[in-house]
């Protein structure tokens, strides 16, 4: 059983973690340019060789928490961001400062979200759905809290001193992390002749896999392509650059209203139906997006239902393998699984960029709708396989 204190504390240490790593290039990524007189191609390219090192330890670090749990993981990996953020402040080489990133890539896997929907599922099994979902409330604001909060620092320390302040927030993790469970789930045993379930053939397991781990991967990619380029997607159609910034705000309040949804109801729909109405809302926001130049209720429309559908998706990312495999091996599977998604989400910001400068601005929305459609067929294709 996972208590409320194991879900208050994973929510907040996703709250801080978060923020003080994904998020931390979008607070001082400018500063640190203009203070190093390096290009932002170089310096955005130190959170993609992170994102990059993700993918690469990815099924390991999922093998390690369905062997030894969240609790020892999540703190090794606190103690990792420390390191990192330490380097990070210290560094005025290119060498120093893609290290950090790569301390920082390894830390990342070992406390954000796919590190803590695992810690979940080896402690609660099935009964880690709401929970997961619960966690990401919390998380959700990661950006919302940090921003402000490292660009106050920044004022005060400049953005080295903002940076150690965000390692001594590291470190207030540490505890929190100690606080996670060390339980595993156990199954209830049944009777010899309902022990066994219908079997599966093996072709079936494996598509099931793929089309999750395919999903998935379009989805981090679109979000990582979107982070970076929402804004001046918009403006680029049209949008004046002031309401284009508010605009693309509304993102969070639909991914934070649709996680709110799914945690007061979600019970009532299962995952493989969340999977899909998440999954539709994708094609179709891109395509109205590609009105925001004339009709600002479009631009808003675009914001706030991609935000409500990426923000499910995050639930379902964690939630659907609780479906579809068994919740004993959730770790080392799902992150094995996991591993194209963050290669994906590093080349993301460039590919939109190549594809805005020789394309233009519509054709990056027709191309994140085309991935959204493909996203739609492998939800739709999963629940017939369930």
């Amino acid at each position: 059983m996972i208590r409320p204190r194991t879900v208050l504390i994973l929510g907040l240490s996703q709250l801080v973690c978060w923020g003080i790593t994904y998020y931390l290039i979008g607070a001082f990524g400018h500063l640190i340019a203009a203070d190093l007189g390096w290009s932002m191609a170089v310096v955005h390219g130190g959170f993609s060789a992170g994102l990059a090192v993700m993918g690469v330890v990815s099924a390991r670090v999922g093998r390690l928490i369905e062997t030894h749990g969240g609790r020892n993981v999540m703190v090794a990996g606190s103690l990792l961001t420390m390191l990192g953020c330490v380097g990070l402040a210290l560094a005025r080489d290119l060498w120093l400062y893609y290290a950090a990133w790569a301390v920082l890539g390894l830390a990342m896997r070992m406390t954000l979200y796919d590190a803590a929907f695992a810690a979940l599922a080896r402690i609660g099994g099935p009964e880690a759905r709401r929970p997961i979902a619960q966690i990401t409330l919390l998380g959700g604001l990661a950006s919302t809290v940090l921003w402000p909060v490292g660009h106050g620092l920044a004022e005060l320390f400049g953005w080295r001193g903002a940076v150690l302040c965000y390692a001594g927030f590291a470190a207030l993790t540490v505890p929190l992390h100690l606080a996670v469970p060390r339980g595993r789930y156990q199954a209830e045993a049944k009777p010899a002749d309902a022990a066994a379930p219908s079997p599966r053939k093996a072709r079936d397991r494996r598509l099931a896999a793929g089309l999750y781990a395919l999903a998935v991967a379009l989805a981090t990619f679109l979000n990582s392509g979107m982070s970076a380029h929402m804004i001046a997607v918009l403006g680029g159609l049209g949008v004046a650059a002031s309401v284009a910034v508010w605009i693309g705000a509304l993102r969070g309040i639909g991914q934070s209203a649709s996680r709110l949804g799914e945690v007061l109801f979600g019970t009532r729909v299962s995952p493989f139906a969340l999977n899909i109405g998440a999954s539709a809302a994708l094609p179709v926001c891109f395509i109205v997006g590609l009105l925001s130049g004339q009709l600002v209720v479009a631009a808003m429309f675009f914001a706030i239902v991609y935000g409500a559908g990426n923000g499910l998706l995050t639930i379902v990312r964690g939630t659907l393998p609780l479906a579809l495999f068994d919740p004993q091996v959730y770790g080392s599977l799902v992150g094995r699984l996991l591993a194209p998604s963050f290669y994906l989400s590093a080349l993301a910001p460039l590919a939109y960029a190549l594809v805005i400068e020789h394309l233009g601005n519509a054709a990056a929305l027709w191309l994140s709708a085309s991935i959204g459609v493909v996203i739609l067929a492998s939800a739709v294709l999963l629940r017939r396989l369930r």
